[in-house]
């Protein structure tokens, strides 16, 4: 997987077995929720192994229900969404089921909360029994394809159903696919290039900046579209990405970012 930093972490049987060297070294929202001041390799590693304790991530003690976390985040939106009926389920991606149709919103919450960009994963029977081996794109190998993850919620029957992508020709492929029954959602979006960032625009509902200067730079030069949060901001886009995110900021309380408080910043931009 790609956590925290941005660097290649490997777990095995509940163990922290690799760890790259991080290229992000600050990021406003693990300072805010966990007081993390500098990443570095062993910042990774203590927050993995916490990850692998208290939720059982990777693991057969995985809890695989939960709810809000961060309170505004993208599990958080689509979990919501799915509870009020905006939308039918979500196609998302996790330890223990790779690429998975979940139509619960506790199950949203739970497996996708507080995890991060996943490049593969084992088998769980645990995850797998709570999400359904129906709903699996391949229970066996647990693929990370979210393309297949979408052709199966077509196939079961999900009229409106969220997708999230980190690919950019994923994003195309899924909006060319499935049309208006996709809300597409780009996430672990910080390394795109130029390129990558206009064909997210182009085909996804709404969008998370990471720690992605590109994805920011385009938001803060379209009027059109909402910008939510000033550290690592979810930009909507289309009116259903509109819709359920400004829905979420009205449950919280809260408005979108006035685009004049400063913003605060990863660093460094990716």
């Amino acid at each position: 997987m790609q956590a925290l930093g941005m660097c290649r972490i490997v777990v095995e049987d509940g163990k922290v077995t690799e760890v790259g060297e991080p290229r992000l070294k600050y990021c406003p929202l693990f300072n805010k929720l966990l007081g993390i001041e500098e990443i570095d390799s062993e910042t990774v590693r203590k927050n993995l192994e916490y990850r692998v304790k208290s939720f059982g991530f990777g693991t057969e003690e995985r809890v695989v229900r939960a709810g809000d976390y961060v309170t505004f985040g993208v599990s958080e939106i689509l979990s919501t969404a799915v509870k009020d009926g905006r939308l039918d389920g979500a196609v998302i991606a996790a330890d223990g089921c790779g690429s998975a149709v979940l139509t619960d919103p506790e199950l949203i919450q739970g497996l996708c909360g507080r995890i991060s960009g996943m490049v593969s994963t084992d088998p769980l029977d645990t995850v797998l029994d709570a999400v359904g081996r129906d709903r699996v794109v391949d229970p066996d190998t647990t693929p990370v394809d979210q393309v297949r993850g979408a052709e199966l919620a077509m196939r079961l029957g999900l009229k409106r159903f969220a997708v999230t992508v980190c690919r950019p020709e994923d994003s195309e492929t899924i909006r060319r696919m499935c049309g208006n029954r996709a809300v597409i959602i780009a996430v672990h979006t910080s390394c795109v290039s130029e390129e990558g960032a206009q064909k997210f625009y182009a085909n996804c509902d709404f969008l998370t900046a990471c720690a992605s200067r590109v994805i920011r730079e385009i938001a803060y030069s379209r009027p059109d579209v909402v910008i939510a949060g000033n550290k690592i901001p979810i930009i909507a886009v289309t009116d259903i990405g509109k819709e359920l995110v400004l829905s979420k900021l009205k449950e919280l309380g809260k408005e979108p970012w006035d685009r004049k408080e400063p913003t605060v910043d990863p660093k460094p931009w990716l």
